[in-house]
């Protein structure tokens, strides 16, 4: 009975895993990622069924709003971008911001002011700055708010402007915050701050929620008023670890941009709270204010604010990243935490290499994720190979998310070069079209460099045979990191 009772168990088992493979190959995702997670649900069948079920499946949607509600929405800075002359940028720019505006309805504006900060002192007291001049609402989306001495500091401006009679409304990822406890948010909430968190994950109702988080930076003040980067609100940001500081870029905006700040946080608002905010108070006329930076104040730019986002059917930031890589003549520089590029990413940069562009990504030499961190080691060989430089950030952990290419166009914002980022995650970035502000980000990477080891063919194929071996593993499932 018991031998019965083993091949039944055996053979419905097997169905399953067998069935999950079908789907998983009907499901016409990504080859790469489909090959990782067969390769998972085979040589780790019980494991790979749990994963698949909380991390694999599509819970893609057609739209977080529909199209009436979003035309609503874009009104007014619809209304200003129309208002507009030409804008004086080169063919190649021009595709970028032309892809961006026809299949992401982002809006690029004239005007803007823009200071960037590479360390959290100086953004956090720009950022609080910012908050206690506020005369109209405060808007603020952050994946990770911790219920520590800084996030405590940021929530108690917020309870003193809303004690004011500012309107003020909060969005948090719910991954992002799980290790903050609910009397946090709850004191928000006693003092009339309207919170939410996004795409809320709770048993029984696990599943692929937990995949898609929104990671996007931002903070909207006025309406006038802007913050977006890499910085969310938490201790170490400020101070770092023990072995090293925390590296950072965020940037402020002052103009018609963050009309795009404001579209993209009303936008995610919409879909958990199913209320459309439209009034013209929250898109106001631009004022001119003083520079207030760490670094440059950069006035005059053109500035448009992408999203990118899991449900929808192209990957805006990446395909445009892979458009700026593509067109880059003289140089491209890029800080990234993590990187695990897709296909068509990891193609872009070798290409552009081998044809001779100035191609550098700089990394931290030790990351926060031992298995991502191995993951992204295993993408040197391939860099390196094709002449791309790679450095290794040896001050502390480089958070920064930041591309410059041939002292022109830019981009700051939420987004990793690695696969959660161009795919499941909701991600925000402010892309620059202008002299001015990438050369300052070009310095930025240039002293950046100053703490940095440049890795070597000869240095990287000295590391030990054990550390060879669980690279090429983990890079089998760097897809599903």
């Amino acid at each position: 009975m018991s031998d019965i009772f083993f091949t039944l168990f055996y053979f419905t088992y097997m169905l399953v895993i067998l069935s999950t493979v079908v789907f998983v190959v009907l499901d016409n995702r990504n080859p790469v990622k489909a090959m990782a997670w067969i390769l998972v649900l085979f040589f780790l069948p019980l494991v790979g069924l749990i994963l698949y079920f909380f991390l694999g499946r599509s819970n893609r949607k057609e739209r977080l709003i529909s199209k009436k509600g979003y035309s609503r929405l874009i009104k007014r800075p619809m209304s200003e971008y129309q208002m507009q002359e030409s804008f004086k940028v080169n063919s190649d720019k021009t595709r970028i911001m032309s892809f961006f505006r026809k299949v992401n309805n982002a809006l690029p504006f004239e005007g803007n002011n823009i200071d960037i900060f590479t360390d959290a002192h100086s953004m956090y007291l720009s950022l609080l700055k910012s908050i206690y001049s506020a005369k109209h609402h405060i808007h603020v989306e952050f994946y990770i708010i911790e219920d520590d001495s800084v996030g405590r500091l940021f929530r108690d401006a917020l309870i003193d402007k809303s004690r004011q009679g500012v309107k003020v409304r909060v969005l948090y990822d719910d991954v992002g915050c799980w290790k903050v406890s609910r009397e946090f948010f709850e004191q928000m909430l006693c003092e009339g701050i309207e919170v939410q968190s996004f795409l809320k994950v709770r048993f029984p109702v696990f599943t692929s929620k937990v995949n898609y988080r929104n990671h996007r930076k931002i903070v909207v003040v006025d309406g006038n008023i802007g913050y977006i980067g890499g910085m969310n609100i938490a201790y170490r940001y400020l101070y770092g670890f023990s072995w090293g500081i925390w590296r950072d870029t965020h940037v402020k905006i002052e103009g018609k941009a963050v009309y795009g700040l404001q579209t993209a946080f009303l936008t995610d608002w919409f879909a958990v709270e199913r209320s459309l905010i439209t009034s013209p108070e929250y898109f106001p006329k631009m004022k001119t204010s003083d520079a207030d930076t760490d670094i440059s104040a950069s006035s005059g730019s053109i500035a448009q604010i992408v999203t990118s986002d899991p449900v929808g059917k192209w990957r805006d930031i990446m395909q445009g990243y892979v458009m700026a890589i593509s067109s880059a003549k003289t140089y491209i520089y890029i800080q990234t935490p993590y990187f695990l590029p897709t296909e068509p990413v990891l193609s872009a940069l070798q290409t552009a290499a081998l044809a001779g562009v100035d191609v550098r990504i700089m990394i931290p030499k030790r990351g926060d994720s031992w298995i991502i961190h191995k993951g992204t080691m295993s993408y040197l060989d391939d860099m390196m190979d094709a002449g791309v430089k790679v450095y290794l950030y040896r001050k502390g952990f480089l958070h920064s998310k930041l591309m410059v290419s041939d002292d022109y166009i830019s981009t700051i914002g939420s987004t990793n070069m690695d696969f959660r980022s161009f795919e499941h995650n909701f991600e925000a970035n402010a892309f620059f079209y202008d002299k001015k502000t990438a050369l300052a980000l070009k310095g930025i990477f240039n002293n950046d460099i100053k703490s940095c080891m440049l890795l070597t063919p000869k240095i990287w194929n000295s590391r030990s045979g054990k550390h060879k071996l669980q690279e090429a593993v983990i890079r089998l499932f760097s897809p599903l990191l």
